[in-house]
């Protein structure tokens, strides 16, 4: 590895777009950049002048990784300053802040000054007292020590945006940050603090400037898409309005949702997004099928809405990819609880759950909630929706096998092909299966590209082991 500055995300797709923009900023005022962070067997990297942490708070597990990585950072980037950022830098700075001298915390809600960090460490680098720890001051002392401006405008919460991406072939734009609810489990509303939301021309205008650099797909990322709210000609439209506004605007670009609520599916939701430029799938935020779960975590919905939601969308798209968030454990969830979000999973039928043990938050109301649920109570849920969502994932490949589905081109390489001397891409498809797809004798497509893939088979044991790659394809 030979690169001055080195980014390492953490969580959401959301922290990832805000990252992929923080480092095209540095990669336009002539730095070297790199995402791939070291492992405790590589070797020093001497050559890494920076690292930038972008780090996430929704669990524990969350945390734990994000201080071994920056204490891995500064073991093996001894001669880089480390600055750390996102959820849990707003949440806990002193916390991050003692992990080392050469430590720089940015508040979450600020993250859109690391636009501004290029030129500081380009002046900085002139000096001859240039050093880690020099750097690491000057940046606690002066940029990231100004009070947090107030928050609401394009400017501000929506700076960090790039039409290209060092880790990622499928675009992505942030239009909605922060929210407005207070579910009881949740610190993000306040990391991120209320909502704002892109306005639709600035949106329009972004997804043109991706277009026109030859992107095939975006995906929105938001905290809460229910949320948005995007000034239009003087009106205020929400995201189903908006979503109708670009396609009138915007040609053959295709979008995809990254996470919605059951409250956002609704007769024009689905109207709208049964256009063929809207990909199939849909990730709802559920959390739990049992009512008085839900009620204790401060949900606005019940599991009946989710039945609704799922019923909506089937209508709107043939066949789509239907996944959700569940919480298994929550303070008080008795085993009639479970059961009952194990009924809803069925009965929904959703093609993958994303599943995970309830974490305490410090400053939630539910970390003050009991009953607790046993840890190892909570682990036997999380295998027994673990088990049922790699059933049905490899039941809904099933389905889709010899069908025909458009897809992105990601890498142009995979190993597992190449062993076998067949040339092939990893893609993801339109209904969000990624897939080692064969070329068959055709030209390899470069990361980006837009092609048709045929659906060969699951590929169970990776499926099951958790791996990306979850299904074969060959390119038609």
């Amino acid at each position: 590895m030979n690169s001055e500055i080195l980014f390492e995300t953490l969580g959401c797709r959301l922290n990832q777009i805000e990252s992929e923009s923080a480092a095209r900023f540095f990669v336009d005022a002539g730095f070297s950049v790199t995402m791939d962070v070291p492992s405790a067997s590589d070797p020093v990297l001497d050559s890494v002048v920076l690292c930038i942490v972008n780090t996430c708070t929704v669990t524990q597990k969350a945390e734990q990784k994000a201080r071994r990585e920056i204490r891995l950072l500064l073991d093996k980037c001894p001669h880089a300053a480390v600055i750390v950022t996102g959820c849990y830098a707003q949440l806990a700075p002193e916390e991050l802040q003692a992990l080392g001298t050469r430590v720089a915390v940015l508040p979450g809600q600020c993250k859109d000054r690391l636009a501004d960090v290029p030129l500081i460490l380009k002046i900085l680098k002139t000096e001859k007292t240039f050093s880690a720890q020099g750097v690491a001051s000057f940046l606690r002392t002066t940029l990231f020590a100004k009070p947090p401006e107030k928050r609401g405008t394009a400017e501000q919460s929506f700076r960090l945006a790039t039409d290209t991406f060092l880790a990622h072939s499928r675009s992505s734009i942030k239009i909605q940050d922060g929210c407005d609810n207070s579910c009881s489990y949740c610190a993000i509303h306040i990391a991120r603090g209320h909502s704002v939301s892109l306005p639709v021309q600035e949106v329009i205008n972004r997804i043109r400037v991706l277009q026109k650099a030859g992107q095939h797909e975006v995906v929105f990322t938001t905290v809460n898409i229910a949320q948005y709210r995007g000034e239009y000609n003087g009106a205020c439209l929400n995201f189903s309005e908006m979503l109708a506004v670009l396609l009138k605007e915007t040609d053959d670009i295709s979008f995809r949702i990254s996470s919605i609520y059951p409250e956002l599916v609704d007769d024009r939701f689905c109207e709208v997004v049964s256009d063929s430029r809207v990909r199939p799938h849909f990730h709802i935020s559920v959390q739990s099928g049992s009512d008085k779960i839900l009620s204790a975590m401060n949900r606005n919905y019940r599991a009946s809405d989710v039945v609704r939601s799922v019923e909506m969308l089937r209508q709107a798209k043939e066949d789509p990819f239907l996944a959700c968030d569940i919480i298994a454990g929550f303070p008080g969830e008795s085993d009639d609880d479970f059961e009952r979000t194990m009924d809803l999973c069925r009965t929904c039928g959703f093609a993958y759950v994303h599943v995970f043990p309830f974490s305490v938050r410090p400053g939630t109301a539910a970390a003050l909630l009991k009953p607790k649920v046993p840890q190892s109570v909570a682990r036997s849920r999380v295998k027994k929706l673990t088990d049922f969502a790699v059933q049905n994932k490899i039941a809904y490949i099933n389905s889709y096998r010899n069908r025909t589905v458009r897809a992105v081109a990601e890498t142009a390489k995979h190993p597992l092909l190449y062993a076998a001397g067949v040339t092939g891409v990893n893609v993801v498809t339109e209904n969000f299966l990624h897939c080692t797809a064969k070329c068959c004798g055709k030209n390899v497509p470069v990361p980006g590209d837009e092609v048709n893939v045929r659906i060969i088979r699951p590929l169970e044991e990776s499926v099951r082991s958790g791996a990306e790659i979850d299904a074969e394809a060959e390119i038609v």
